[in-house]
């Protein structure tokens, strides 16, 4: 498992520049078709790369190639579990979203599930009856810095949600920039039903350290309000209340609610038109936004000058200019 102190340090400087572990091992696939009632998109023969994490069997990334090379796609394996999050999902998980920021290629993420009807249904609470309580903390503690570690990824994320999203499995959607949701999704944070809230086990460790005020936001009870306000979302954990999709699209918990099965469809939608876009530009505009946030208006637009001009001298920029003057599609390198 990835050591915590390292996820503290690069959430905490903002930079997320790490030293290379062991690379993981690469093979060759032939990608799955698409097919949805409406619509049907196929990629034919289209060759992708897998990541065979060496250390967990419950986690797989797709690099697709082609015209759509800089997309990637996190799928989660674990069907006798309804991909209930244990040891060894999270460490692929944390393996796999190191991997993906230091891959200077990549310019959007898919999270999805292979298991039909679920997307994630939690922490594996049958695992965590083995544990003795020390490692009941450090696995808490991991699951919390890992969807920080995902929250604070300088590409953007989208969640693809078909099926149960509940409790872990609905704060690592939370932590994605974009969620994208069937309509037979089932959403909930039912922590209070077990006497407990999202993120708040987390919070009591860290509390004698520099680093609450760091991670304290990883939970649910921090990133839903933000969301959603403070009156849905204090209702939605006091009442450990589950969710459609459809509901769950009115109180803008996700971006898009979209027929049953057309979830992966509608985010690989939005993944390529992302992916056309200017690289650097989109990583400063999340930056911009995340961070700016949680500024006051003065230092949040200094926040911006300074994203801007990191932009300022990029041959992306000059590209831009260039393409839009000969009225051609740019090709951005992300340089």
């Amino acid at each position: 498992m990835v050591a915590f102190g390292v996820f503290a340090r690069s959430l905490t400087h903002h930079c997320l520049k790490r030293s290379k572990p062991n690379q993981p091992t690469l093979s060759l696939i032939i990608s799955r078709n698409f097919t949805s009632k409406s619509s049907t998109w196929q990629y034919q023969s289209l060759r992708t790369l897998i990541l065979e994490t060496a250390s967990s069997e419950s986690v797989r990334m797709n690099r697709l190639s082609d015209s759509d090379s800089g997309i990637v796609e996190v799928r989660l394996e674990r069907p006798g579990a309804k991909n209930a999050i244990g040891k060894d999902m999270l460490r692929g998980l944390q393996e796999t979203f190191e991997a993906i920021e230091r891959d200077s290629s990549a310019n959007v993420v898919l999270i999805s599930s292979s298991v039909p009807r679920v997307f994630c249904a939690g922490a594996d609470l049958k695992e965590r009856k083995t544990m003795n309580p020390s490692e009941v903390h450090l696995f808490v503690n991991s699951l919390r810095a890992t969807f920080s570690f995902l929250e604070a990824l300088r590409l953007p994320t989208i969640a693809v949600i078909e099926g149960a999203a509940l409790g872990g499995g609905l704060e690592m959607a939370l932590s994605c920039d974009l969620r994208i949701c069937g309509e037979d999704a089932v959403l909930g944070l039912p922590e209070t039903g077990l006497a407990i809230i999202p993120g708040l086990l987390f919070a009591v460790i860290l509390f004698s350290t520099n680093l609450i005020l760091a991670f304290h936001r990883a939970g649910g009870t921090q990133r839903l309000p933000r969301l959603v306000g403070k009156a849905v979302a204090k209702e939605l954990i006091f009442t450990g209340r589950k969710i459609g999709g459809r509901d769950a699209m009115s109180m803008g918990l996700v971006n898009y609610c979209v027929p049953a099965g057309e979830a992966h469809l509608k985010a690989f939608e939005i993944a390529r038109d992302v992916n056309q876009k200017g690289p650097i530009a989109i990583r400063m505009a999340k930056r911009a936004i995340n961070e700016g946030v949680e500024m006051d208006m003065a230092s949040a637009l200094a926040l911006e000058e300074e994203c801007y001009e990191q932009i300022l001298h990029t041959k992306d920029r000059l590209e831009g200019l260039t393409a839009f003057a000969e009225k051609r599609k740019p090709r951005y390198t992300g340089e």
